[in-house]
């Protein structure tokens, strides 16, 4: 279940945080997993008007749900020969290198944006080269950004590195708008802030400082049934591998949620499920539609509801215990879960 009301509760408490800037959305992956088109429009009609994609293909799609009045920026750059389609569906690329601006300008030119390097070493200009850009090569700019590696870990020195280095590159663009945060960044306060947030997991319920989702709400919640429960005795093992061994009796509920739906199989080791408000532990290695959960003390509970909940408030602890983060789960969501969107 996808929960559009958290989804708007959380863009209203990024933009709270941020009441200087404009608030965006990161939509790129399908919206991490849960329909690009349904969050845009949703987002759209909570007051959202800038979105960030990154492919054309998406764009497309987001531009669709959001609307022509929308802004529509498009993250992995500009490559020779797409200008003409960019342009017939309004979409503005975040070019990233000196030659493929170059390219651009060369083929027609217009509205783009240009992010630059400031210390994560993956796409953007450098430093040096932002600030010799021509001025003819100026033309159309419509945001200067960069992208934070370490704000998730707010004390990380990293941080004020790439701060200093975006304020410095951003002398040579006065007036054109600037975007540095991403949802970490919006959380390590006003000086990271600059005209432009650029949020994407925390729109979708995770923080991602403390894999927690305060103080965000959960957006996704994958509701499985109970197909078994067993009585497992002490000794016994549970599992592929047989990882788990029963130190007494347990009770054990057998959920049709597995691998092949996104759930990793490490996360056995300390991740959790919920029946109602009650978090249980997952029960020996996870298989490819089969989950086991430890439910003693609580069988008349999974016998009446019939049902667990995975993911919601357990996302983060499940990400930890499968050695990831929760950004990978959200996006790793199998096709054969349906999706149903409440909260409109």
């Amino acid at each position: 279940m996808v929960d559009l009301a958290a989804l708007r509760h959380n863009y209203s408490t990024l933009c709270a945080l941020a009441p200087g800037a404009r608030c965006a959305a990161v939509v790129k992956a399908d919206a991490y997993g849960l329909d690009a088109g349904r969050i845009a429009s949703t987002l759209h009609d909570a007051g959202c008007d800038i979105f960030f994609t990154a492919t054309p293909d998406e764009g497309v799609e987001v531009r669709r749900a959001a609307g022509q009045a929308s802004t529509v920026f498009v993250l992995n750059g500009y490559q020779s020969g797409t200008h003409g389609f960019l342009a017939s569906h309004g979409l503005i690329p975040v070019i990233s290198s000196a030659d493929s601006l170059q390219a651009f300008h060369r083929e027609g030119g217009g509205p783009f944006a240009l992010h630059v390097d400031t210390g994560m070493n993956r796409l953007g200009l450098t430093v040096s080269e932002a600030l010799d850009l021509p001025a003819a090569h100026k033309a159309g700019l419509q945001l200067v950004m960069s992208h934070l590696a370490c704000s998730d870990v707010p004390d990380h020195p990293m941080n004020t590195r790439q701060l200093e280095r975006f304020r410095t590159v951003l002398k040579s663009f006065p007036g054109i708008p600037a975007s540095l945060s991403n949802t970490g960044g919006v959380l390590l306060g006003l000086d990271y802030h600059f005209d432009i947030l650029r949020p994407g997991i925390g729109l979708y319920g995770v923080n991602p400082a403390t894999e927690q989702a305060a103080p965000f709400r959960p957006v996704l919640h994958v509701d499985a049934p109970i197909l078994q429960i067993r009585q497992v005795p002490a000794g016994d093992t549970i599992g592929y591998g047989a990882r788990y061994t029963a130190q007494n009796e347990r009770s054990v509920a057998i959920a049709a949620f597995g691998y092949a739906d996104g759930l990793p199989r490490a996360a056995w080791q300390s991740g959790t499920a919920r029946l109602g408000n009650i978090a249980v532990p997952l029960a020996g290695m996870v298989s490819m539609d089969l989950t086991a959960l430890d439910i003693t003390g609580h069988e008349a509970l999974a016998r009446a509801s019939g049902r667990v909940q995975f993911y919601g408030e357990d996302l983060g602890p499940v990400a930890g215990a499968s050695g990831t983060i929760g950004y990978e789960l959200l996006v790793r969501l199998g096709q054969r879960l349906k999706r149903e969107y409440r909260g409109q």
